[in-house]
């Protein structure tokens, strides 16, 4: 019988990137100076570290709001340390939460919240904490840590999707995509009763989604929703969510994504970033639109409300 724990994975962006540009010796020093320290600021906010991964961090917490607390001091003080960093080099941190039952044999974890917290890791972008409702559920709302949900998301291994939560970390203001905990539920809701459309093509392939089936990924891995088979296009290249009445575009690659819009003579670049879509245009994946050859889907969005953009 295990025993109920907060699973924290967090891993490093770009590592084959660092060790291409400073070489095998330099590089492994400072991803083991970079993970010894991800797995010190866990020890202090009251976790184990279970195992370091080459380029991530496997810890176990007894609270969740340990284990937030930890990865939000280490997006912090990361971004600080990466003002100091060329823009070439730079390796950012990506992290998934999970609450649940966890079984440890022999100073090793085993168990779903393992699973679902490595996945979490996997499919969140850089600079991103992912969490799982179950963890949101164990927050206690006197911390203040905001949350936006990600709607219902389908993971490998599960048979239905589970709801998820991004961590906003960041010291800005609340803004209009973050909510406080009290009210994730009402903009799940809010989200899937919405009337937003969306179209997306890709040679053969075409697809007409709802608001209510976001988010999707777009990639060249059966583990996407929307495959673009080409090997420039990343497993997993890019995220389309619904978020307060628009279709948001985030770029999740190695290589980059570039956006169109019909009439316009700008392409809009995005590198680990996010872009609001509207109207109907093009999407570019892994190469920009002036390789003539580069995998593009075309997209067209329906919004019964086009005030919110």
């Amino acid at each position: 019988m295990g025993l109920q724990a907060t699973v924290v994975f967090a891993d490093l962006t770009e590592s084959t990137a660092f060790f291409d540009a400073l070489g095998n010796e330099k590089a492994t020093r400072a991803v083991t100076r970079l993970t010894q320290w991800i797995g010190d600021v866990c020890i202090a906010n009251r976790g184990r570290v279970v195992k370091k991964l080459g380029d991530g961090v496997l810890a176990v917490f007894n609270e969740a709001n340990d284990a937030a607390s930890a990865l939000i001091e280490i997006q912090r003080g990361h971004q600080i340390r990466l003002l100091k960093w060329p823009a070439a080099i730079r390796m950012e941190i990506k992290a998934g939460i999970a609450h649940g039952e966890v079984v440890e044999v022999d100073g090793d974890c085993y168990g779903d919240a393992v699973n679902v917290a490595s996945r979490l890791s996997d499919l969140s972008g850089a600079n991103q904490i992912w969490a799982t409702e179950a963890v949101v559920d164990q927050m206690d709302e006197a911390l203040g840590v905001r949350f936006l949900s990600l709607g219902p998301v389908t993971l490998r291994g599960k048979l239905e999707p589970l709801p998820l939560y991004r961590v906003e970390w960041q010291d800005t203001g609340i803004g209009g995509n973050v909510t406080m905990q009290a009210t994730l539920g009402q903009i799940g809701r809010r989200d899937q009763q919405s009337d937003g459309q969306i179209h997306l093509a890709y040679l053969n392939l075409s697809r007409t989604l709802n608001a209510s089936q976001l988010p999707i990924h777009l990639g060249r891995s059966d583990q996407a929703e929307f495959v673009v088979d080409d090997p420039r296009v990343s497993r997993l290249h890019a995220r389309l969510d619904w978020r307060n009445g628009a279709f948001v575009l985030t770029d999740l690659s190695s290589f980059g994504t570039w956006v169109r819009f019909a009439g316009s003579d700008t392409d809009v670049p995005l590198r680990r970033d996010e872009c609001l879509l509207h109207g109907h245009g093009e999407i570019a994946l892994g190469v920009p639109f002036s390789d003539l050859s580069s995998p593009t889907v075309v997209f067209s969005l329906t919004v019964s409300h086009p005030s919110l953009y």
